[in-house]
């Protein structure tokens, strides 16, 4: 009995000596974890206290989510391969003073320190000759679309983050079928998550025997490795489209019909869509070049080494207009910071649409000042969001909106997916980007910012239907919403720096 009872000891002791060893090694990667989440740079104090209470109170969950969704990483090797592309592409620097007269931007003084801001971001002047006009709605988009790479002499590039293998995604892969054939050279980007649909197509095969260059932006591929060397919620989710170097298209429209089928109750989708003709579509295709190099290394960078095209007399002196591309790899707050410096430059007038708004302290910040210096601030929501994270998130800046004094407003006659800001009556912004986290820190972005009273007078024509449409939310309807909505709404929106 006393050697049995000896074993028996034995065995609780290695027992013990493991489960001591398993707290001790588990309690060292937990601070391990709390040091690098207090150590990381660029990282609000928000985000600091949300992933430290994360980490402390789910101590295995909360260790595994920080490794995974913690920080903004690609993968060493793809942020190795995004630099070497970034590196053989030219700087597109042009001197306003010695540009050509037709491409001189002419842009008050109230107003360039906005188009530095954006210069500062992607590295391109504003510059001038420019035409644009906004789209009547999502099918006429793409009617021009079509219409443009079916004109198209020399090469089509396009990129979007959604494109699906519904009517309008087909018409879009046919036209691409067609100009291959004429001896166009064609390329077609879309990203591997939210075109997974089309790219593992039938259609997707058919534009590759057609010889159309095609390739999937940030690919997934095996999900465990993927996790393991960066992030996979980091999406490229510009809407890029570039032809003969002079056409661009740019706004929030992915390519797929307004019904939207994978996502049908929230349908339609309502979007703007704005076509340019002029030299800053060389802008747009600098942007494509350096997502296309790391999957392609064919010449793409030869066409940012052409002389610039002439501009057209009767463009003159045009829009001037200046591409903004944001992304993970980008400088830090990049889009968060153009996005307040125009809230703040506003002096009479604010107007906002987005479909997804859980800003920083800072954003929300700027759009109370605005409305409390007495700028008419209106901002426009989707009444009904494919998210309802987001929504809840949303609404629980309300009230403080509200009683800044900014008119909030919610649209009710789909998804309104539309992401635009006027400034004034004067200038615009209008790309890809919403005012949220995942597009400040996450997301690949493209937006154009422009100045033109008369192109702006079309966008607020356009913000003004939805307004039109839409039902003004009153202090006293926020003020009515249960506690327990309150309490739901501030929960998610606490979570906001981890979601």
């Amino acid at each position: 009995m006393p050697a049995a009872d000896d074993e028996d000891k034995a065995v609780a002791d290695h027992s013990g000596l493991i489960a001591t060893l398993i707290f001790l090694s588990h309690f060292l990667l937990q601070l391990a974890v709390l040091a690098r989440v207090l150590l990381r740079p660029h990282r609000e104090p928000a985000s600091r206290i949300a992933w430290v209470v994360v980490v402390i109170a789910l101590p295995v969950a909360g260790i595994i989510a920080y490794l995974l969704f913690g920080e903004v990483n690609i993968g060493q090797h793809r942020a190795e391969r995004l630099r070497h592309a970034q590196a053989q592409l030219p700087t597109l620097q042009l001197d306003p003073a010695h540009a050509p007269a037709g491409m001189r931007p002419v842009i008050p003084e109230r107003h360039q320190h906005l188009f530095r801001i954006g210069e500062s971001i992607s590295g391109f002047t504003p510059i001038g000759g420019n035409r644009a006009a906004l789209m009547a709605d999502s099918n006429a988009a793409i009617d021009a679309l079509v219409a443009d790479i079916d004109g198209a002499r020399d090469h089509v590039h396009v990129l979007f983050y959604i494109w699906l293998p519904d009517h309008n995604g087909r018409r879009v892969a046919e036209a691409l079928i067609r100009a291959a054939g004429r001896g166009v050279t064609c390329r077609a980007m879309a990203d591997d998550l939210g075109s997974r649909a089309m790219l593992r197509s039938a259609h997707w095969r058919r534009m590759a025997a057609a010889g159309v260059h095609l390739a999937s932006a940030l690919p997934i591929g095996n999900l465990l490795v993927r996790a393991l060397t960066g992030r996979i919620d980091l999406r490229n989710h510009r809407k890029i489209v570039v032809i003969d170097d002079w056409i661009t298209y740019c706004g929030s429209q992915n390519c797929a019909d307004p019904e939207f089928r994978i996502k049908a109750k929230y349908a339609p989708w309502v979007d703007a869509m704005m076509r340019f003709e002029g030299p800053v579509a060389r802008q747009n295709q600098h942007l494509f070049a350096g997502d296309w190099l790391p999957h392609a290394d064919d010449g793409i960078d030869a066409l940012l080494r052409r002389p610039l095209p002439p501009p057209d007399p009767t463009a003159m002196p045009g829009v001037p207009a200046q591409v903004v591309g944001t992304g993970p790899t980008v400088r830090w707050s990049a889009m968060p910071q153009l996005f307040e410096e125009l809230i703040y430059s506003a002096r009479r007038e604010l107007v906002i649409t987005t479909p997804y708004y859980v800003p920083d302290e800072s954003m929300q910040a700027a759009l109370c000042a605005s409305a409390h210096r007495g700028v008419d601030t209106r901002i426009i929501f989707p009444a009904r969001n494919d998210s309802w994270v987001v929504a809840a998130a949303s609404r629980s800046y309300y009230a403080e909106l509200l009683e800044a004094g900014v008119q909030i407003f919610e649209y009710p006659d789909g998804l309104l997916h539309t992401k635009s800001l006027t400034l004034d009556g004067e200038v615009t912004l209008i790309g890809s980007a919403n005012m949220d986290r995942r597009s400040f820190e996450l997301n690949y972005e493209n937006n154009i910012l422009l100045y033109c009273p008369q192109v702006t007078a079309a966008v607020r024509r356009r913000q003004d239907s939805y307004i039109a449409a839409s039902r003004l939310i009153a202090a006293t309807e926020v003020a009515g919403w249960s506690r327990r909505r309150r309490i739901l709404n501030n929960i998610v929106a606490m979570l906001g720096p981890v979601l």
